[in-house]
């Protein structure tokens, strides 16, 4: 009898760690969930091609919706697309049934100022790569893994903000500042804003 329940249990044990390896592989193999835009097409559009849900726009207004969940920004211009990294606070505009703009941060926490600059730079890097051009860098130079850049975005007074535009097509904001993080109140976090609109004209 003894033997009997020593092989129950053995196998209750192993039926256990099959079921616990197949939810893990379920939940690994899962592809993270996307926003996949071009500015100025129907709303509709993007919402078919996007994996994560994203609401209907409103026939006639100006105005904007928020992913039902985590979401990366895939911009998939054929010239200067990027992708960006999971986001929790992400909007995207619409204006009548169509496309407008976004405005989001590229994390799903406040990061410290190592990662802060790996996704800055990272963004940088591909609108480079891409043809983006950086935008009015005597005022407003691009991002660096400098000790000067670090000592201003620690500055709670300061932070910073640079801006690339993509020819006469689109414009990107990136701004990046010291934000206090009730949950880690001992640590400096940042958060990171991207806005991505058409241009409104080339300075």
């Amino acid at each position: 009898m003894n033997g009997f329940v020593h092989i129950g249990w053995r196998r209750a044990g192993l039926f256990g760690l099959v079921v616990t390896a197949l939810v893990w592989a379920i939940v690994t193999i899962q592809p993270e969930k996307e926003i996949a835009l071009v500015i100025g097409e129907p709303w509709e559009d993007m919402r078919q091609r996007s994996s994560a849900t994203i609401d209907l726009a409103v026939p006639g207004h100006t105005w904007f919706r928020i992913p039902r969940s985590d979401a990366r920004l895939r911009f998939i211009d054929p010239q200067y697309a990027f992708v960006t990294p999971l986001a929790r606070f992400f909007t995207v505009n619409f204006d009548d049934e169509r496309v407008d703009g976004v405005r989001m941060s590229p994390q799903i926490e406040p990061l410290l100022l190592d990662d802060t600059l790996k996704v800055v730079l990272d963004l940088q890097d591909q609108w480079r790569q891409g043809g983006w051009t950086p935008r009015w860098v005597n005022d407003f130079p691009s991002f660096a893994d400098t000790p000067e850049w670090r000592a201003q975005l620690r500055d709670v007074n300061k932070g910073g903000s640079a801006y690339w535009g993509a020819g006469d097509k689109y414009q990107a904001m990136l701004v990046v500042g010291r934000f206090r993080d009730d949950k880690r109140p001992t640590e400096e976090r940042y958060l990171i804003t991207l806005g991505l609109h058409r241009s409104r004209g080339v300075q």
